[in-house]
């Protein structure tokens, strides 16, 4: 299916793009019958934190902004439009994570990883993470107040603009995983929902699950 892209090595993860449509207005169906899975997904009342909480049935799940199961058959849904959607999985467990500029200051894949470790076996699983398309580098632009929650190495001031690299912030909050990304900014690349663009309502999703 056009609009799909299945990171490379992963039991259950995929991202959408633009073109499989609005995964916030229930265009849910093509993109879970190509996926194989039910077209019922959990997913978050996303809320820009570091919560995380554990789904064991389709809906919402409750406030927060990861989800991790260990049930097979379960797809786990983030959405975002800008922000960094993450699928994590280990052996026996599997997650998604939801991390704006918020989220990765609290620390929110991070948790997550924290928590699908502990679901894992002993000694430590093996840790696949993949982050889906989001804003980049060369468009987040941020103010001072934003910047300075960050180390230095994510920030960039070019022209008088501050940047922030967030894809960069969240791969080092999980540095024991083997890393999967989707290379692409959702502001300035074409096909993606992007909230910093046009003030969309529209939303892409990091699913993962178990088979």
């Amino acid at each position: 299916m056009v609009g799909l892209i299945r990171p490379p090595g992963f039991r259950g993860a995929a991202f959408t793009t633009a073109a499989a449509g609005d995964m916030m207005s229930g265009d849910r169906e093509e993109v879970s019958g190509t996926l194989g899975i039910r077209a019922e997904w959990a997913s978050l009342r996303q809320v820009h934190g570091a919560d995380v909480l554990t789904a064991n049935e389709p809906g919402r799940a409750g406030p927060g902004d990861a989800l991790v199961a260990t049930g097979k058959g379960l797809p786990l849904a983030v959405m975002t439009a800008d922000c960094v959607g993450v699928v994590l999985e280990t052996e026996h467990a599997v997650g998604v994570a939801h991390a704006g500029w918020r989220g990765v200051v609290a620390g929110v894949v991070a948790a997550a990883a924290r928590r699908l470790e502990r679901l894992g076996s002993r000694p430590g699983p093996v840790l696949r993470a993949a982050t889906g398309p989001r804003i980049g580098p060369c468009c987040f632009e941020v103010g001072p107040e934003v910047a300075g929650l960050f180390h230095d190495r994510y920030v960039k001031s070019t022209g008088g603009m501050t940047t922030v690299d967030l894809a960069t912030a969240v791969r080092e909050q999980v540095p024991q995983a083997e890393w999967w990304s989707v290379e692409a900014c959702t502001r300035c690349d074409d096909g993606w929902f992007s909230f910093r663009a046009d003030r969309t309502q529209n939303r892409q999703a990091a699913l993962g699950w178990i088979p």
